[in-house]
């Protein structure tokens, strides 16, 4: 893994825009306290970002159940107006699970996306998707995967972006560190995601992976009720919205959709406190 120093700025600026969907709006990553109820390893790169580097802004555009042609309708504009220092990017994963997609012609959609971001200048961060193991009903999905890695890794080399080869990250073949849907990080999922794009990125942090151990297999019995209740739980439901056309993203809004200054202690917590504290005094 190549790493850079600490990121360099244009002039004092430092703005990070993170683009995409779920992965990188943070979903599984559940916190009441952050806009949509998530927070994810995005706000925990900016948080230790701005610890590094003071004066740190972040703004995430990312909306959960997005395909590539919205990311890049609804996102890139606004992304490019920000003129970032730091854009990360994950795309295209919804689409994989869509009936009918040809890989081909989204990889090179994805590839006009990226470069229009890299010709910001800013440093371009790229992902692999790792191959989740949901359900033998989703094996079929796995050559389109795994050309989609082929493809991002090409990509990340012609345009000199950062790859974070997520394929590669045997942690995540732990159970633990995914959500009970099995598509989207857990928690734990997302600190070791943002403790590797901050390695890759050369930023220092105090990120340490969970020291579980190993995890216990479950019985016959038990495996049949895990399993009854995820198909009730989240595939029904998921094929339930595919038939009506609607997606969970539909009626939301980015989290930060405006650059924010990124306090050095306290993080984004600190922020929304603050932002808080300022609409009550002036709503008296």
């Amino acid at each position: 893994m190549d790493s850079i120093p600490l990121l360099p700025d244009r002039g004092g600026r430092r703005v990070f825009v993170a683009l995409g969907d779920s992965f990188t709006e943070g979903v599984g990553d559940d916190d009441p306290r952050f806009p949509n109820g998530v927070r994810g390893w995005a706000d925990r790169v900016a948080e230790r970002l701005a610890k590094a580097q003071p004066g740190w802004e972040y703004a995430n555009l990312a909306i959960r159940s997005k395909r590539l042609r919205h990311i890049a309708g609804e996102q890139l504009g606004p992304a490019v107006a920000m003129e970032p220092t730091l854009v990360t990017l994950y795309a295209g994963g919804n689409d994989i699970l869509d009936f009918g997609t040809d890989i081909g012609a989204l990889m090179r959609d994805y590839e006009s996306l990226v470069a229009a971001l890299a010709g910001t200048g800013a440093t371009l961060v790229l992902f692999t998707g790792f191959d989740v193991k949901v359900s033998a009903l989703l094996e079929p999905l796995k050559k389109r995967n795994a050309f989609y890695n082929r493809s991002v890794r090409e990509i990340a080399d012609r345009y000199g972006a950062v790859l974070v080869d997520y394929w590669c990250f045997d942690a995540f073949h732990d159970p633990r560190m995914w959500d009970s849907d099995r598509l989207h990080m857990s928690k734990a999922g997302h600190k070791y995601l943002a403790s590797q794009v901050l390695d890759h990125l050369g930023v220092p942090h105090k990120i340490k992976p969970r020291d579980w151990e190993p995890p216990v297999k479950p019985g016959l019995l038990e495996w049949e009720r895990r399993q009854r209740r995820w198909v009730r739980d989240w595939v029904l439901p998921l094929f339930g919205r595919k038939l009506r056309g609607l997606t969970l993203g539909d009626q939301l809004r980015p989290r930060w959709p405006e650059p924010v200054r990124v306090p050095r202690k306290g993080g984004l917590k600190k922020l929304l406190h603050d932002q808080r504290a300022i609409g009550q005094s002036g709503a008296r």
